[in-house]
């Protein structure tokens, strides 16, 4: 594994941990994956074109956001499962205008990951 410091701000330190193929940026502790260092990572490893990979994940994406959209939960075995919340309808307040405001009831998505998943991430990361 290297790590290596990239100093753009002052007082600010993105760390770059390269891993064998894998690329991240890490800011304070929370490592990002891009959609397109997901993109790399697969083409590099299946030997594909990024631009199919690319469009493999995007419809993937897609269908997940329409099967959505029509009130249908998406379950991956292994993964974990996407679906709707119900949110009720609630009164918001604005502490600086000193009002309140209604906030209609409303469905928002939500991933729910699958016990496997929960327990790969328990046991590989460490605080």
């Amino acid at each position: 594994m290297i790590i290596k410091t990239i100093e753009k701000d002052p007082g600010k330190k993105i760390l770059a941990i390269l891993k064998k193929s894998l690329t991240f940026v890490c800011l304070k502790k929370i490592c990002l994956m891009t959609k397109a260092d997901l993109v790399k990572n697969i083409a590099d490893k299946t030997g594909l074109e990024k631009k199919e990979v690319q469009k493999v994940i995007e419809l993937f994406m897609d269908e997940i956001i329409h099967a959505l959209s029509k009130g249908e939960a998406v379950y991956l075995r292994g993964f974990g499962t996407f679906n709707n919340k119900f949110r009720a309808q609630k009164i918001a307040r604005n502490i600086k205008k000193n009002t309140s405001l209604v906030v209609p009831a409303h469905y928002i998505p939500s991933f729910k990951p699958s016990k496997s998943f929960v327990d790969k991430i328990k046991n590989n990361i460490k605080p």
